[in-house]
C-alpha cells in the first residue's frame, strides 16, 4: 500500500456527545457513591479508610472507563473505500472546516 493509495478512502468520525453521555452518568454516580460512602466512614476512628475507600473505587472504575470510551471511539470510526477521481464535499457542520472567527475593528 502506497501513501497515494489513502486518497481513495475517506475517514470519518461519527461519534457524538450523545454515544457517550451514558457512561459519563454511569461514571459520575460510582464518584458519588464513593464520596458517599467516604463520608460514612469518616466517623470511623480511622478516617484514612475513607480516603482509601475513594481511591480504590476511582482506580478501580478508571479502566473500566477508558476502555469504554476507546471501544465507543473504534466503534464510530468509519474507513470507506471511494471511487478514485471522486470530488470529497466536505461534510456539513465539521468543525474542522470551519473558519476562526476573525475580529473586526
Amino acid at each position: 500500500m502506497n501513501i497515494s493509495d489513502i486518497k481513495n478512502y475517506r475517514f470519518v468520525c461519527t461519534l457524538t456527545f450523545g454515544d457517550i453521555y451514558g457512561q459519563i452518568i454511569v461514571w459520575l454516580i460510582t464518584i458519588a457513591v464513593s464520596l458517599a460512602s467516604a463520608l460514612a466512614l469518616m466517623g470511623a476512628r480511622r478516617p484514612v479508610y475513607a480516603l482509601a475507600t475513594v481511591g480504590l473505587i476511582v482506580l478501580l472504575s478508571l479502566p473500566f472507563l477508558l476502555f469504554a470510551f476507546v471501544t465507543t471511539l473504534l466503534n464510530h470510526i468509519e474507513l470507506v473505500a471511494i471511487e478514485p477521481g471522486t470530488k470529497t464535499v466536505p461534510i456539513p457542520g465539521n468543525i474542522s472546516q470551519q473558519k476562526p472567527v476573525q475580529a473586526t475593528t
